[in-house]
């Protein structure tokens, strides 16, 4: 890959920087920014001038940190990553486009003054020209450029030493015409006029000694240019009457002629044409550095990275640029379209400060030679001030940036996203922090499976023989559900219940307390692998498990007649859960419930109960439930407690317990329940992680960071595996661990991308509570 020759020095950095400032910003705009100001439209070139600074400080810092061509792009996509790159650099270099064709279109004016000339073929004329300037090179340009600023500032120096003795203090009255409204208004439409202090960074690859000759260059230019512009606008108020000047194409000539005559007007001329070319020019220059930037970063076709044997400039990327200003120029309202344009240049300047924090906090080798002082406070200022000044620009600039953000955003994820595998150093930062917030959440979910209450393991209740198993009275309640049990269907049909409601408390505080939901259809193996694994969940709290069988029957038998039938099945199933629980040392109770609808029924009596989970047979795979949906679906969307949904392959003190992770953090309660069986069974527990091979090596050392964190809060002994597509085989596990997707519980991922295993499976679908929120969500899933 070429490079570019280092051949631009300090004052070459300096001319293309005041050059890029000082243009459209002094000879056009003070009039449009006087009839909403007023006077005080001195104050707002200074105010603008000092909210450059803080981007100008983080700009200065990453162009020595990274003295490549691309300047603004390159660090929002370095420190923000290829989205936000992308965004910045497709919209930065549609803005100095815009910025270049406005330069030069409004220029010709100054040139009318003068000559009989038809403005937009001159304007494209002087465009086709610097195009082949800079189609010449670098250094052409840069001393192009120093010859321009050099004779621009001589005449506006003339024309500032030579209006201010005539300046009156009369015309300074209601300085605050405007109000404060007035006063931001306008120091937003005139922020533009700094927008180019920062553009010498776009060439930082072409820059001599970068380390120093880039901040100097640009602070330097960033104080004169703000004096220069504040002492002009002081002179043009204080001269002349408001209305003089306010609306006018040429306000500078207009004051010229007051104070100097013609030849001010012919020196004012002069230094507008040159101004305005070389605000063009600077704009061409770095503006075509941009794609080429993005081509080398792969974001943008790779002929716009070719750099000219002889020339040594990006040819492709040049002439692009140019046929850009051509057209507009050419077709498009170049004023309004300018206006959209600084509105965007404001927007990535607070990505610019933004990028700053990312680089500094996160994980990528960032050594900038020059460091911004007074961080981050600094870039704060910048921030919040920069978002002030966007809602002062109107809603056709805001709309405009943001048609600019969603096509960059499609250019993204058609051309670029299938190219790259790369990240910003702040998704680096978001995602540390992330797992930071997981890890403590984590914490308290295992204090809270493994807090100690009243009935706590070594008090747990037991019935007269010592089996720990409370069983319930064979007591019917009425079609109402009697004695408090809730009804439960959808449309308001009773239940039935064989449970006593004094076997069938209210939720207390003892510990944690786990319904296994089961069915006819639940055999003792099945029903012994359920009741065990709750047995390990409530255990370390002393919580109890509740064990009922739910019955459904049609709609049109009644309920009373259900419940007082008992039939084989039904002494069988209470005598077998008897049995079962005395193999446990926890409280059990058991009961059965008959009604028209299962679902409605396990979640109200769930909720009656008071239970903390709910755990139900389920098979992912089954076809009815990835085509028709499967009735505990419902229950894991409706209940108010954690769902457990088991692919019950039988449940024998598992060893080796997988928890599967599916590219993002762990859900807490879902390692909560991984560690707690681990602990009480004596196995260990392994965090498997999904990562491509080709992931960018910062991602990968995060994750692997973030697993050991997390494996120093769980008591169970822990191994952490990667799970790749190129290999990497797991030692085959007894039980495997994972968190359900609530949008896709019978299809989806959790359904057609299962860890290939021969053991139960358990999937966790937390309460609402413990559910993390949209925003947390996304910023998960973009971070990990």
């Amino acid at each position: 890959m070429k490079k570019l020759e280092r051949d631009l020095g300090l004052g070459a950095v300096f001319a293309i920087s005041v050059g890029a400032m000082i243009g459209s910003g002094i000879f056009i705009l003070p009039a449009l920014a006087l009839e909403i100001a007023g006077p005080a439209v001195v104050v707002a070139y200074l105010l603008a001038g000092l909210l450059v600074v803080p981007a100008a400080l983080s700009k200065s810092e990453m162009a020595t940190a990274m003295p490549e061509a691309g300047g603004t792009y390159l660090y929002i996509e370095r420190g923000m990553g290829p989205v936000l790159g992308t965004i910045a650099g497709v919209g930065t270099w549609f803005s100095l486009s815009f910025k270049s064709a406005l330069a030069l279109v409004g220029g010709v004016p100054y040139l009318v003054l003068l000559f009989d000339l038809p403005v937009k073929p001159v304007a494209l004329g002087l465009a086709a020209f610097l195009v082949v300037v800079n189609l010449l090179g670098a250094k052409q340009t840069g001393r192009l450029q120093t010859v321009i600023v050099a004779v621009m500032l001589l005449a506006l120096g003339w024309f500032v030493a030579g209006s201010a003795p005539q300046v009156q203090q009369a015309n300074y009255q209601d300085f605050f015409v405007g109000g404060w409204e007035g006063l931001l208004a306008a120091t937003g439409l005139v922020f533009v006029s700094y927008a180019g202090v920062t553009k010498v960074a776009s060439v930082a690859e072409e820059v001599e000694d970068p380390g120093t000759n880039i901040p100097l260059g640009i602070l330097g230019s960033l104080a004169f240019t703000t004096l220069l512009y504040v002492g002009i606008v002081a002179v043009m108020v204080g001269v002349t009457e408001a209305g003089a000047v306010a609306g006018s194409e040429t306000p500078v000539a207009v004051v010229a002629e007051v104070t100097l005559g013609d030849w001010g007007v012919y020196a004012v001329i002069a230094a507008a044409l040159l101004a305005l070319v070389s605000t063009a020019n600077a704009g061409i220059l770095s503006s075509s550095r941009y794609p080429f930037a993005m081509s080398r970063d792969r974001l943008a076709p790779s002929t716009f990275a070719d750099v000219h044997d002889r020339f040594g400039t990006p040819t492709t990327a040049i002439t692009l640029t140019g046929a850009v200003v051509l057209v507009l120029i050419a077709f498009v309202p170049i004023l309004e379209i300018a206006k959209l344009a600084s509105a965007f240049q404001i927007l990535v300047f607070v990505l610019v400060n933004l990028a700053i924090v990312a680089f500094r906090n996160g994980s990528t080798d960032y050594e900038p030679e020059f460091e911004a002082p007074l961080y981050p406070w600094l870039q704060a200022f910048g921030v919040l001030s920069g978002l002030a000044l966007l809602t002062q620009m109107g809603l056709v600039p805001l709309a405009g940036a943001v048609v600019i953000t969603l096509g960059s955003v499609a250019w993204y994820l058609a051309y670029a996203r299938p190219r790259i595998r790369r990240e910003g150093a702040a998704t680096d930062v978001i995602r540390r922090r992330l797992g930071r917030d997981v890890v403590a959440e984590t914490e308290d979910a295992l204090d809270a499976a493994a807090g100690t209450g009243a009935g706590g393991p070594d008090g747990a209740a037991t019935d007269a023989a010592g089996t720990g198993a409370v069983p319930t009275d064979d007591v019917g309640t009425n079609a109402t559900g009697g004695d408090g049990i809730p009804t439960a269907t959808a449309a308001g049909d009773a239940a039935a219940s064989r449970a006593d409601s004094a076997n069938a408390p209210g939720p207390t505080d003892d510990g944690t307390d786990v319904l296994v939901a089961i069915t006819r259809e639940t055999d003792a193996d099945r029903e012994r692998s359920l009741l065990s694994l709750a047995a390990d969940v409530v255990r370390p709290s002393g919580g109890t498990v509740v064990v009922v069988r739910f019955d459904e029957v049609p709609d049109q038998a009644p309920l009373e007649h259900a419940a007082e039938v008992q039939s084989p099945a039904d002494v069988r199933f209470e005598d077998r859960t008897a049995d079962l629980a005395g193999e446990f040392d926890v409280p059990v109770e058991y009961g059965e419930i008959v009604s028209h609808d299962t679902k409605h029924a396990i979640v109200n009596y769930a909720d009656h109960r008071g239970v903390d989970a709910v755990v139900a047979e389920h098979e992912r795979l089954r076809l009815r439930s990835r085509l028709l949906g499967d009735p505990i679906d419902w229950v894991v969307r409706h209940a108010s407690c954690d769902v457990l949904l088991v692919e019950n392959r039988g449940y024998d003190r598992p060893q080796h317990v997988v928890l599967e992770g599916d590219g993002g953090p762990y859900d807490p309660s879902t390692v909560a329940l991984a560690d707690t069986i681990a602990g009480q069974t004596g196995g260990h527990v392994t965090l498997q992680f999904p990562l491509a091979a080709d992931q960018p090596d910062a991602r990968q050392e995060t994750i692997r960071a973030y697993q050991e964190e997390l494996a120093g809060v769980l008591s169970a002994p822990v191994r952490t595996h990667v799970l790749r597509a190129d290999g990497g085989e797991l030692e085959a596990p007894d039980l495997v661990v994972r968190t359900g997707s609530l949008a896709r519980i019978s299809g989806g991922r959790d359904a057609v991308q299962p860890t290939a295993v021969d053991c139960t499976e358990v999937t966790v679908y937390p309460r609402e509570s413990r559910r993390p929120g949209l925003l947390r969500r996304v910023a998960e899933r973009l971070a990990f």
